[in-house]
C-alpha cells in the first residue's frame, strides 16, 4: 500500500513498500536532504505572504463603497479559496521538517490535507469560471449578456465550492495515521489499494487538470482572437473590460506557469506506475513534492498582479484608503465638536 503526502498522489520514498530493492537503491535520497530543511522554511514564507496579500485584497473587496462586478465576484472567491490554503500549509511544513513524521491528531491528519487539495480545487475551477466569463464577455457580450448577472457570478461559485467539497469527501473518510514501530514514525496517508489509488491518480489528472486547462486553454485563445480583433477595428468603447481582460489573462498565465510543471511530473509518475514510461518513480515523487509548492506560490503571484497589472483594482485601493482616512477625519471632528460643546456646557453652568 503506498503512503502519499498529498491527495495529489505523491509518494513518500522512505517508506513505500511496493517497490523492489534495486528501484530503491538506485533512487534513494540522503537521510540529510536540502528538501527538509529548505523546503518548510520556504512553506512558511509563502503561508505568511499569501495570508497577509490575500486578506488585503478581501479587505479592498469588502470595504469599497462599490459592489463587486462580475469578474471581481470570481476574483474575491478564488482569493479566499487562496486564503484557506495558505492558512493550511503550516501544518504541513511542520510536517515535512518531521521528515513525514505526523505528530497531530488523526482529525488533523484529515482535515488539514482536505483543506489543501479542496482549495486548490476551488482555486483551478474559479480560474475555470474567470476565463469563460472573459470568453462570453468579449467574444459573445450580446446572446449571453443576461448569464454575466452578479446574481449567477455568485451562484456559479456556490457550485464550485459544492462540487470541489463533494469531490474531496474520500479525503476525509480514507486519510488516517499509521504507526510503524520499527522505524518509530507515524504516517498521515490514503489508505487505498494500489489498484484504487491508480484509478484515483487517473481521475484527478482528467478532472484537476486536462479538462481545466483544455477549457481554459480555448477561452483564451477565442479571448485573445476578440482583442486582437477589436484592436483592428479600434473599438475602444469596452476600455474598462479590456483592462479587466489584461488582468484576467496574466492570472491565467501565472497559473500555468506554477500548475503545470507539477501535473506534467505527475503524470509521467503515473505512466511509470504503469510500466508505460521508464523512469525512477521515487525521483518523480520528490519533483513531485518540490512542483506543488511552486504551484502554491501562485496564491501569493495572484494578489501581487491584481497591484501590478489590475488599474480598476489599484483605484479600489486608492478610494477605499480614502474612504478610510475621510472617515477617521469625520469621527475625529464629531469627537472634537462633542468635546467643545461640553466645555461650553460646563463653562456656562460654573458662570451661572
Amino acid at each position: 500500500m503506498p503512503i502519499h503526502c498529498f491527495d495529489q498522489s505523491i509518494s513518500l520514498p522512505s517508506v513505500d513498500e511496493n517497490h523492489n530493492n534495486t528501484d530503491y537503491t538506485l533512487c534513494r535520497y540522503d537521510e540529510n536532504d536540502w528538501i527538509f530543511t529548505l523546503l518548510p522554511v520556504y512553506i512558511l514564507i509563502i503561508s505568511v505572504l499569501g495570508i497577509i496579500l490575500n486578506v488585503f485584497v478581501l479587505m479592498i473587496y469588502w470595504l469599497h463603497k462599490t459592489a463587486c462586478n462580475v469578474a471581481e465576484i470570481y476574483l474575491s472567491n478564488l482569493a479566499a479559496a487562496h486564503l484557506f490554503l495558505m492558512s493550511s500549509l503550516p501544518f504541513w511544513a511542520v510536517n515535512v521538517q518531521k521528515r513525514y513524521d505526523w505528530n497531530l491528531s488523526e482529525t488533523l491528519c484529515k482535515l488539514v490535507p482536505f483543506s489543501i487539495s479542496m482549495n486548490a480545487d476551488c482555486s483551478i475551477y474559479i480560474l475555470v469560471l474567470v476565463s469563460i466569463d472573459r470568453y462570453l464577455t468579449l467574444v459573445h457580450p450580446l446572446t449571453h449578456g443576461r448569464m454575466r448577472s452578479p446574481f449567477y457570478a455568485k451562484l456559479a461559485c456556490v457550485v464550485v465550492w459544492a462540487v470541489c467539497f463533494l469531490l474531496n469527501v474520500p479525503v476525509l473518510i480514507y486519510r488516517e495515521v499509521e504507526h510503524y514501530p520499527e522505524k518509530n514514525v507515524s504516517r498521515c496517508f490514503l489508505s487505498y489499494s494500489d489498484q484504487t489509488d491508480k484509478v484515483v491518480s487517473i481521475l484527478n489528472v482528467i478532472l484537476k487538470f486536462i479538462i481545466p486547462i483544455f477549457i481554459m486553454s480555448f477561452c483564451t485563445l477565442k479571448i485573445i482572437q476578440a482583442v486582437r480583433s477589436r484592436l483592428r477595428e479600434r473599438f475602444s468603447t469596452q476600455g474598462k473590460e479590456q483592462k479587466a481582460t489584461t488582468l484576467i489573462l496574466a492570472v491565467l498565465l501565472a497559473f500555468l506557469i506554477c500548475w503545470v510543471p507539477f501535473h506534467v511530473f505527475k503524470i509521467l509518475d503515473l505512466l511509470s506506475r504503469y510500466n508505460i514510461v521508464g523512469g525512477c518513480e521515487f525521483r518523480l515523487g520528490w519533483f513531485q513534492q518540490i512542483f506543488i509548492f511552486l504551484a502554491f506560490f501562485n496564491s501569493v503571484l495572484n494578489p501581487i498582479l491584481y497591484v501590478c497589472v489590475g488599474r480598476n483594482f489599484r483605484r479600489k485601493v486608492k478610494e477605499t484608503f480614502s474612504q478610510i482616512s475621510n472617515r477617521r477625519k469625520s469621527t475625529f471632528s464629531l469627537l472634537t465638536t462633542c468635546a467643545n460643546l461640553s466645555r461650553s456646557v460646563k463653562t456656562e453652568n460654573a458662570t451661572s
